[in-house]
């Protein structure tokens, strides 16, 4: 892509970004967070203030204005606390740390219930726990999933940077990209290596325009712990990047082979056989004179002139040299 074009897509997509994880000018009504064991969504969700509906938080979290411990209630007196809490004035965020005991509750009618929840002023940001299955009621109707696809405006899909880079490099070698925690379908294996890093999580984004067309980017958040450990990034205040921009993610991985081949040449390609010339190729291909080479020159550039020497078994004709 031109630096240009690169240039315009990370400044815009890191104000998107931005104003999506600020809630300025309400630009998501519903945002869908899907995390796994292997990359928890809770680092995202706990730098917004808002009103926490906890289903599996026991403690309220920092900054969090109101806490209702809804594990407890069903969904009736859930919506009934919620609307005592929301002010027709002020701008409200509503946080479900869980989705499915919802899911559960009301199979058939979350949708619904969700859209009660929603006002001019209040805006939903709420997590779907990709390793647990949900109740499917009906074989002919859509999955919960795909349902709160449909709805949400904003989806953010949490990913480990520790497995981001591992399939990166076996994407770069050709190879089958390793698959971690459930999806290795090992006896007792729940959660992968590099599960939760602690350095930050890589964070895919797909924000709806009110034309439906969509805006789809992946970036890199840092945890809290990685930005303030660095004064430059404190300084300049950089915290969201693209995961392009990553030193990590942009690196070349160095030769493994333990010797023997050495650096390739710059341009040179990675084949089974050698594109390359030796020294004593190129010199050889230099001095080959190309036929009608002297055609080029001069002499070859007035008329149709076909100059041919003549072989010491050619039989001279002076008719057809008069010709």
């Amino acid at each position: 892509m031109p630096p240009a074009n690169l240039q315009h897509r990370r400044t815009h997509n890191l104000l998107l970004i931005s104003k999506l994880l600020n809630l300025r000018e309400n630009a998501s009504p519903f945002t869908l967070i899907l995390d796994s064991l292997e990359q928890s969504g809770k680092p995202l969700a706990a730098k917004i203030q808002t009103l926490y509906i906890s289903f599996q938080t026991l403690h309220s979290p920092k900054d969090v204005d109101i806490f209702i411990k809804a594990w407890s209630l069903d969904p009736p007196a859930i919506q009934k606390q919620i609307s005592s809490h929301v002010s027709p004035t002020k701008r409200t965020l509503l946080l479900l740390d869980t989705l499915h005991p919802l899911l559960t509750a009301l199979p058939t009618s979350l949708a619904p219930y969700l859209s009660t929840l929603l006002s001019p002023t209040t805006t939903i940001l709420a997590t779907y726990h990709l390793d647990i299955p949900a109740t499917h009621s009906s074989p002919y109707a859509p999955t919960p999933l795909t349902l709160l696809k449909y709805l949400a405006t904003t989806i953010f899909t949490t990913h480990s940077l520790s497995h981001i880079l591992a399939q990166k490099a076996a994407r770069d070698k050709s190879l089958t990209g390793p698959v971690f925690g459930l999806q290795e379908e090992k006896e007792g294996i729940l959660v992968g290596l590099g599960a939760n890093d602690r350095r930050g999580l890589v964070l895919e984004m797909e924000f709806r325009r009110k034309s439906r067309r969509g805006v789809r980017e992946v970036f890199f958040l840092p945890s809290i712990a990685s930005t303030t450990s660095s004064s430059t990034a404190r300084q300049k205040g950089e915290r969201v990047i693209l995961l392009e921009d990553h030193e990590l993610y942009r690196c070349v991985p160095e030769d493994r082979d333990g010797g023997g081949g050495g650096a390739r040449e710059e341009g040179e390609m990675d084949t089974t056989f050698n594109l390359g010339l030796t020294e004593k190729q190129r010199r050889d291909r230099e001095g080959v004179v190309l036929p009608y080479f002297d055609a080029q020159k001069e002499e070859g550039g007035v008329g149709g002139r076909i100059l041919y020497d003549m072989g010491v078994e050619d039989d001279f004709d002076e008719e057809e040299d008069e010709i």
